[in-house]
């Protein structure tokens, strides 16, 4: 039998030093949900930041591609997940900021979500089939308005950049293009190399390997400067079109009621992953930039994305489901 004293003891070295309930976190794999299919820029950014978490975090990450519903699916899946960490998203601009103001009841809310940290920012860029015979913007622009029934243009999903920057362009450029809606970047890239489309203003870098290799034409980039990896592709200012700056972004995101510890080691390790010099350099040849921002920074980056879309949105008049 323990003497009483020393219990007393005991009891108040237990009171003296709290043990936290998530100090041996994380004890087993991470899942990341990618809210699209393989081969886009949501997919891309999250496999490659997700072997060097895994060794930062000290356990495996799993990257499982949850496609459809612009993003829904995904984020729907995400908010049904424990709290605990071991599920994340990959979020990005389409489920996070613009679907707010294109659905009116989403299965979720802003609210839903605990951020972590920006992983990527990328322009977009317009780009058309290498057999097309629009060789600029502004042939693109003559050759949609002298079709009796307008163009067509193609995107990773209702609500998703590709689709609201097509739309933007629309606008600004006067044309009339039916939107063709895809389950992600992927399907699109290879709906647009089988010419079922006219163009398409895609993330940078699902589209930058085919521009690269002569099966697409890069007609603008949707940045206020020119990207370094296509130095002789246009700004959309430049190529005529005023008021069309777009940058995509892609950031972790954990479910609400996530403990702030976890959060903290997540973005610890995600922080350590983008500040390689192997991750940085591979995210400029991808055209974008690395992120790393703190979880109330990412926050507070997402409240004004979701504001300046909403405006984006109204102006445009789009809705989509229900």
């Amino acid at each position: 039998m323990i003497p009483t004293r020393f219990s007393q003891l005991l009891a108040a070295l237990a009171f003296a030093v709290p043990v936290s309930a998530h100090a041996a976190w994380p004890e087993k794999p991470i899942t990341i949900i990618v809210p699209a299919a393989p081969g886009g820029t949501t997919d891309m950014s999250a496999r490659l930041i997700s072997e060097k978490l895994a060794k930062n975090l000290g356990t495996s990450v799993v990257i499982e591609n949850r496609a459809g519903a612009a993003g829904i699916i995904g984020s729907q899946a995400l908010v049904r997940a424990q709290p605990d960490g071991y599920t994340l998203i990959m979020g990005n601009i389409g489920p996070n900021a613009i679907n707010y103001s294109m659905y009116k009841d989403l299965p979720y809310t802003p609210d839903d979500f605990a951020p972590i940290t920006l992983v990527i920012s990328v322009p977009n860029v317009l780009v058309v089939n290498a057999e097309s015979p629009a060789k600029s913007v502004k042939d693109l622009i003559r050759i949609t308005k002298e079709k009796s029934q307008g163009g067509t243009f193609g995107s990773s999903g209702v609500g998703q950049s590709p689709h609201l920057s097509g739309e933007m362009f629309k606008q600004r450029a006067g044309i009339d293009a039916a939107h063709v809606a895809y389950k992600g970047a992927g399907p699109a890239v290879t709906a647009l190399l089988g010419n079922q489309f006219d163009f398409m203003i895609d993330n940078l870098p699902s589209s930058l390997s085919f521009i690269q290799a002569g099966k697409f034409r890069a007609l603008a980039v949707t940045s206020d400067k020119r990207v370094p990896e296509l130095p002789d592709v246009p700004t959309m200012a430049e190529a005529g079109v005023a008021d069309m700056v777009v940058t995509a972004w892609f950031g972790l995101l954990a479910p609400k009621g996530t403990p702030q510890e976890v959060i903290d080691k997540i973005h610890a390790g995600a922080k350590a992953a983008l500040d390689t010099p192997e991750i940085q350099t591979r995210f400029k040849q991808m055209g974008g930039t690395a992120g790393g921002n703190t979880p109330v920074e990412f926050a507070e980056y997402i409240a004004a994305e979701r504001a300046r879309w909403e405006k984006t949105v109204k102006a445009a008049n789009l809705s989509a489901g229900n």
